[in-house]
Formats: C-alpha cells, structure tokens, sequence
C-alpha cells in the first residue's frame, strides 16, 4: 500500500511545478525580442537603395 501513496504524492509535487507561474520569464524573454528587433531594425535602416 506504500506504493500508491508514493505515487499520489510524486503526481500532486509534479501538478505543482508544471501549473507554477511562469510569468517572469516571459517578461525577460519579450523584452530581450524587443531589443532584438531595435537592433535589426537600426542596422537595416542604413542599408537602403
């Protein structure tokens, strides 16, 4: 009976971490595409016909 109760337990740890807030991350991650972009745009814009 021991190991059902161990595999609850391992289910409801992983339930947590998968459902976590994971916001934080996204925010870096959209500002540094957005810098990304400045800088394509920057070294575009000099380059025309």
């Amino acid at each position: 009976m021991l190991i059902p109760v161990i595999a609850a337990l391992a289910a409801a740890l992983y339930a947590g971490w998968a459902t976590r807030n994971r916001k934080t991350g996204d925010v870096a991650e959209l500002a540094g595409y957005a810098r990304f972009r400045e800088a394509m745009e920057r070294s575009h814009s000099g380059s025309g016909a």
